[in-house]
């Protein structure tokens, strides 16, 4: 199992690459079992979801042809993925897919609207009502899908003649089931109207997409959205937004080591809230033509207090990497996480490399040190193992991150983009 191993203390210094959002990506790629047509998708990051999620895709008869090419000198990557569902091969989504990866449970939307049933299994360790999987069969349930579960499988059949335009209203905001039911409604019969829809760019970027495949939606980006349902939708080409997470994470990595790199090739305008907070800090954060450049020239960082919130609120897949920045600040800040249940399980590694943190329910506390010392430590999910790495290029001597395939489903070529900045910071294989 890889590991990967980095010497901290070293600023940061040159130009990052952003690549295309997995959590874009991911509903756009599912997107394509909704025609017999082929979705082009550019700009798709080397991900192991996204190569995951291919393989499922296969098993519902996508066929998938890669074309690949160089971007930039510095050795950044994006493919361009050709998606062609001639016919649905299987209705049947199994758990030993599906427990893989939570985003595939979102093929239940399309399978019902092109083909009136699916069998999904239920995704693995999930409880319903604890995660929003009741989301999901509430909204499809508005449009007149039948909904059993039987065995962990959700047997979902929309009636005859398909599934039929609804308005919605969802209890609580969720991106997944946003998708799942923007994927539904496009086929649907009549109009369906999306009460307290998710409102992040990823939503509003597979909007773009299917309307562009000749869906017909109105008032992505807002909390309401109107799908007037189509009979058929067609091929499209389209490219996959910027990573706004990938961007957070490389601007708070160099707030905490110094220094003064350029990320390009990314879009800051849905990354406003995280940047202030970033700015409040003590980095200096500037737009260039290809993105945002940021610098901080080894001033102490200040304490600033952040609340996870749907967008446009502090994201959080930014949380852990914020929390890892908050440990060298000068004084104590507050973490408070609103979306996720159990997101704090880096804390007890941020503090084997020194960090201060204390929990009050879903509250972190964190009181600023001088010093972080590296240490061995394990990535326990994908956006607390980078809190990991950015902790440890600021920590003294070596810290080595155990379980980094975690990092492998969200960062493409990580250690790559850092070392081209100066950082010390190599995979090991064992």
């Amino acid at each position: 199992m890889d590991r990967i191993r980095i010497v901290g203390g070293r600023p940061l210094h040159g130009i990052i690459p952003i690549s295309g959002a997995k959590n874009a990506a991911l509903p756009l790629m599912i997107a394509s079992l909704m025609t017999s047509d082929t979705l082009t998708l550019e700009n798709v990051p080397h991900l192991a979801d996204v190569e995951q999620l291919i393989r499922i895709l296969g098993n519902h008869g996508v066929d998938v042809s890669v074309n690949g090419r160089r971007e930039h000198q510095d050795g950044s990557y994006a493919r361009t993925i050709h998606f062609t569902c001639r016919t649905i091969a299987d209705l049947t989504a199994p758990y030993e897919l599906v427990s893989k990866m939570r985003a595939s449970f979102w093929v239940i939307g399309p399978l019902l609207a092109r083909e009136g049933q699916a069998r999904v299994s239920l995704p693995g360790g999930c409880a319903i009502g604890t995660r929003p999987v009741d989301l999901f069969l509430e909204s499809l349930k508005a449009l007149g899908a039948e909904m059993e579960i039987d065995g962990g499988y959700v047997n979902a059949r929309a009636p005859k003649g398909g599934l039929i335009g609804a308005r919605y209203t969802f209890p609580k905001v969720s991106v997944g089931a946003t998708h799942v039911m923007l994927m539904a409604a496009s086929l649907a019969r009549g109009t369906t109207v999306i009460g307290n829809a998710a409102r992040e760019p990823e939503v509003v970027d597979l909007a773009n997409c299917l309307n562009a495949m000749g869906a017909k939606i109105t008032g992505q980006g807002t909390s309401t959205i109107t799908v007037e349902g189509v009979s058929l939708l067609s091929g499209a080409r389209h490219r996959v937004m910027p990573d706004r997470i990938e961007t957070g994470t490389y601007a708070m990595a160099v707030a905490m080591t110094g220094g003064d790199v350029e990320i390009v090739d990314t879009d800051t305008t849905y990354l406003e809230t995280a940047i202030e907070a970033i700015r409040r800090a003590g980095a200096e954060i500037t737009r260039t033509e290809r993105g945002i450049r940021v610098r901080r020239n080894g001033e102490l960082l200040k304490p600033v207090d952040v609340v996870t919130d749907p967008y446009p609120g502090f994201p959080t897949d930014l949380q852990a990497q914020f929390m890892g920045l908050m440990t060298r600040s000068s004084g104590a800040s507050h973490i408070t996480e609103t979306i996720f249940e159990n997101r704090f399980m880096h804390v007890q590694e941020l503090a084997r490399l020194g960090a201060k943190i204390t929990l009050n329910g879903q509250t972190a506390r964190i009181e600023g040190v001088e010093r972080l010392k590296g240490a061995p430590v394990m990535a326990t999910d994908l956006r607390a193992s980078v809190s990991l790495v950015i902790a440890g290029l600021a920590a003294e001597g070596e810290t080595v991150v155990s379980r980094v395939y975690h990092l492998d489903r969200g960062f493409e070529r990580l250690e790559e983009k850092l070392t081209r900045c100066g950082a010390i910071v190599e995979r090991v294989s064992e």
